[in-house]
């Protein structure tokens, strides 16, 4: 049996019910023109003078509406088959994971997805998503980086779901498939403190990331459970990139007080710190989050779990909108479980 929590968010999530997508004959009735005239916009098509061409433009906008561009295959008979995932960054092996998980879902149903990627940079995340809709995708499966998703409000109004991965949405309240981070950092503080150690650092991305402030969270928790006091001065909370990480790690070797333990709050950060403590011989203990490849070869211990699990329990929610009749579900957010993957870390003091 999953040890997967599945958490609904209360009746006001009722309040944005699923119906259908604005036509052209709605931006036609706003905007005042013909539904040739707004064809021969979204066309590009000549004849079309600037100023109408800007009061469809502005009513398309007002309305959430996108241009079909696989209207000529679904008058043939044709139908979308095509789910979308937006995810960060191509190179991180956990999305990839995650997309196998997505797509076998998928698959099973005759359905197809398509992926893109932001890059994890917040100001590309609307463009890449609104091209995304604009392909007439099912469903979108979204790794929210930006930090407002309120211009998703339209698209969700006009029938798409949208369900977040790894974090949920910012401002709109939607459907998500996260980890239990809080949970899972917790048990590797609370394993490096069985182990004897009392000053223990966390390096990772921003706080304000969702899933690294869960991580935080949980390391400060497990920390005041045994008494002690969280110090701001162990704590290295911007280090999204491997060589980041190692540069913290660096910084904090070099303290006078330097810590006998640093828990990794991603893979990349992971591999930042090993690196560092290899090349300086360190005996620093070292605990992750994230599996990874190289973990077991280099004998990292990490707090595991599966992210195939994520992506079929985002595509399982995303299929289930679909299925919705007049009265959708409340916002549900299922939650991932975590576990500790021990091997040769040396988590006793030297």
């Amino acid at each position: 049996m999953s040890d997967d929590v599945t958490a609904d968010d209360g009746p006001a999530d009722r309040s944005t019910p699923v119906v259908r997508r604005a036509t052209t004959a709605d931006v036609a009735g706003l905007a005042g023109v013909s539904l040739k005239t707004v064809s021969r916009v979204f066309t590009g098509s000549a004849g079309v003078s600037a100023g109408t061409r800007r009061k469809v433009q502005e009513a398309a906008r007002e309305l959430g509406f996108r241009p079909n561009y696989i209207a000529r295959e679904l008058r043939s008979g044709g139908i979308s088959t095509d789910v979308g995932f937006v995810i960060g960054d191509l190179g991180n092996p956990f999305y990839s994971k995650v997309a196998a998980g997505v797509e076998r879902v998928l698959s099973d149903r005759g359905l197809t997805m398509i992926l893109a990627a932001t890059e994890d940079e917040a100001g590309e995340e609307p463009r890449v998503v609104r091209a995304m809709l604009d392909r007439g995708v099912l469903a979108l499966l979204l790794v929210p980086i930006a930090d407002d998703h309120s211009y998703l409000r339209t698209d969700n109004v006009a029938g798409v779901p949208v369900v977040s991965v790894d974090r949920p949405l910012s401002h709109l309240a939607g459907d998500a498939v996260v980890l239990r981070n809080a949970d899972g950092a917790a048990r590797a503080v609370r394993l490096l403190l069985d182990s004897g150690h009392r000053r223990i650092a966390f390096v990772g991305s921003s706080a304000g990331l969702y899933s690294h402030g869960e991580r935080l969270s949980g390391c400060r928790l497990a920390l005041e459970e045994r008494g002690l006091v969280p110090d701001p001065a162990l704590e290295r909370t911007d280090a999204p990139t491997v060589e980041t990480a190692e540069a913290a790690c660096e910084e904090l070797l070099r303290m006078a007080d330097p810590p006998s333990a640093i828990f990794a709050a991603n893979n990349r950060a992971a591999v930042g710190v090993y690196t560092a403590l290899r090349r300086r011989g360190s005996d620093t203990a070292l605990v992750g989050f994230d599996d990874f490849d190289l973990a077991d070869a280099l004998g990292i211990t990490v707090v595991s779990y599966d992210p195939v699990r994520m992506g079929v329990s985002a595509a399982q929610r995303a299929l289930a909108r679909l299925a919705e009749g007049r009265e959708p579900e409340p916002v549900r957010t299922v939650e991932i479980s975590t576990s500790l993957t021990v091997r040769r870390s040396h988590l006793s003091l030297p």
